[in-house]
């Protein structure tokens, strides 16, 4: 196991022993050791090898043994033995906003709760209402956090789906029977959460390809198996469907499952006016649904389909029936914004705050990615729960950040680290930080992480405060939502927006797959006002580099271009639009 999974168990542990109830400060040793590990600069298990765990400030014996099983044997008795102890649905628990390890503790104690039905039992019969410390508004929050997580059990975020997808995709290809491949349905079509994974194939041997799939190593469990189509389980819960066509109705089919169903409809209305019927089959002359190959208009292409009835070629990105149309009649589809434009991120995290890499190793993946600059932007002292940096503390860390950067210089890397902070945006409008230390940084990110309940007029005030601080570069994740988990906070977006026009502030796009936030709605509202996206990763560790690719994808859906992205700039020019906010200019 590397550091980062072994920092996980930790963590793990410390909820499971909280749960039980036992000492805090045993508790709080695996929670620590569990950073301390985060904040180590080289690989774990080089340090295990050597027998240097010791040198490690706050592990003591028990703790280094445990670790040194974990990397060793990727196994820890300790740890199973304590799952074990506690009934398996417990940890569920946690998955509702507002519980957490103490009081499903006591909901376990108290009134027996083991999982989530039994949780919802206790909440409808109101016995969680008549627990000390609960209430009957703690109790309505459970339930309705328990609703939201229904409501969505059946949705995955796109992450999760792009991961068993692409495997299953890179395997379609290699088969020697596959002739044309590609995913369709919301995960082609990038959007934020989605439902099932769909695969559209041509092929000549339809069964042998539908034999090929069930046996995917992903696939858990085979719903339905036929001559062209089958429905899978594969990893993480998801439904995985596969269609095989021949390879002269492979355009029509995935044009067809790509969707959406609003574009689709309008696609077929489009047909039906010029004396046509589209299908998934195919492009017909008639007025009647039919298969005849008589009356089919052969496309090789989905581009194809689009020319034949007067259309230029629409991105699967914009398929939502969202102006697409228009710009596709009169030619004015721009060309969106690629993963490959972006030159780094300018809203992440590392050790000194709540991220799992340092700074050189920060540097060391971010070269290795060929990126050109990367911000780091710890939170600020107020988001104590993410171990928020004190003034002091961020001065001690532009120093570092200049001294790697005067040893890439050195070396002739052409890479740097940029200084930076999320800063709280606190109940007034007011920032965590003072403007003096404000101005010393290159970047600065204002973000709300408090006081969800405010009114929408409250908090629209509150940041459009911090929209106007001349030091604030860009608004983070403007709506504080998190994807099947939390609903938006409430606040008028427009006038954030137009706000944000007035004084040359930025948006983020936040590409972590939790938020996609501002969402992909609303950014050609911005962009009609000239206000700038950065596409950030709000990266915590470093496979989070990889959001990049998922939030150019969103961006795409929201009409984005090079032109309106920031984070496209080479360093020297994205210095100069950093000043700008500063000086006043826009």
């Amino acid at each position: 196991m590397n550091k980062e999974q072994v920092a996980d168990i930790l963590q793990e542990i410390g909820i499971l022993l909280e749960l039980k109830g036992e000492n805090p400060f045993k508790t709080r040793a695996y929670q620590n050791g569990a950073r301390a590990l985060e904040g180590l600069a080289e690989p774990l298990e080089k340090v295990v090898a050597e027998g240097r765990l010791g040198q490690i400030p706050g592990l003591g014996d028990a703790l280094q043994q445990k670790i040194t099983q974990l990397v060793t044997t990727g196994r820890l008795a300790y740890y199973e033995d304590l799952k074990a102890s506690l009934p398996a649905g417990l940890l569920t628990l946690l998955e509702i906003p507002g519980l957490g390890p103490k009081k499903a503790k006591a909901l376990y104690e108290k009134l027996g709760v083991t999982n989530l039905e039994t949780l919802k039992a206790a909440c409808e019969q109101g016995r969680v209402a008549e627990l000390a410390g609960f209430g009957k508004k703690t109790q309505d929050n459970i339930l309705q956090g328990m609703e939201f997580r229904e409501k969505y059990a059946s949705r995955h975020h796109l992450h999760q789906a792009l991961t068993v997808a692409e495997p299953i995709l890179d395997a379609l290809r290699k088969h020697p029977d596959v002739t044309r491949c590609s995913t369709a349905g919301s995960l082609r079509r990038s959007k934020e959460v989605i439902g099932d994974i769909d695969f559209v194939v041509s092929s000549k041997n339809p069964i042998e390809v539908i034999d090929y799939f069930v046996k995917q190593p992903s696939v858990l469990t085979i719903l339905a198996r036929g001559d062209t189509k089958a429905s899978v389980i594969v990893e993480a819960g998801i439904q995985a469907d596969l269609r095989v066509v021949s390879d002269g109705e492979y355009p029509f089919a995935l044009a067809y499952f790509t969707g959406s169903k609003e574009h689709n409809i309008a696609m077929r209305q489009r047909a039906i006016a010029r004396g046509l019927r589209l299908n998934e089959y195919g492009l017909f002359r008639s007025n009647e649904e039919t298969r005849d190959p008589a009356l089919l208009e052969p496309c090789e292409t989905e581009d194809e389909i689009y020319q034949k009835l007067g259309f230029y070629y629409v991105p699967p990105e914009l398929r939502e029936d969202h102006g697409e149309f228009v710009a596709a009649e009169q030619g004015s589809i721009p060309r969106l914004i690629e993963w490959t434009d972006l030159k780094g991120s300018l809203h992440n995290h590392s050790t000194w705050s709540d991220g799992r890499q340092s700074l050189d190793e920060i540097v060391q993946t971010m070269v290795d990615l060929g990126l050109s600059y990367w911000a780091v932007t710890d939170h600020s002292q107020a988001s104590f729960q993410a171990h928020g940096l004190r003034p002091e503390r961020v001065r001690e860390q532009i120093v570092a950040i200049r001294e790697i950067n005067k040893k890439l210089e050195n070396e002739g890397i052409d890479f740097r680290l940029l200084t930076g902070t999320e800063v709280d945006i606190l109940g007034t409008g007011d920032l965590d930080f003072d403007d003096e230390l404000l101005a010393e940084l290159e970047v600065v990110v204002a973000s709300v992480h408090s006081g969800f309940t405010a009114s929408e007029a409250e908090m629209t005030r509150r940041i459009i405060k911090a929209v106007e601080n001349p030091n604030v570069h860009m608004i983070g994740h403007l709506t504080g939502r998190l994807l099947l988990e939390r609903e938006p906070y409430k606040v008028d977006q427009h006038a954030v927006i137009d706000a944000c026009a007035a004084t040359g502030t930025w948006i983020e796009l936040n590409a972590s797959p939790s938020r996609f936030d501002l969402d992909w709605r609303l950014w050609q509202y911005a962009t009609s006002k000239g206000v700038k996206c950065v596409i950030n990763c709000d990266a915590h560790r470093a496979e989070h580099a990889g959001f990049l690719r998922l939030g150019a994808g969103i961006a795409r859906k929201g009409w984005l271009t090079k032109k309106d992205v920031i984070n496209v700039l080479p360093l020297p020019d994205l210095r100069r639009e950093l000043a700008k906010k500063k000086s006043g200019a826009k």
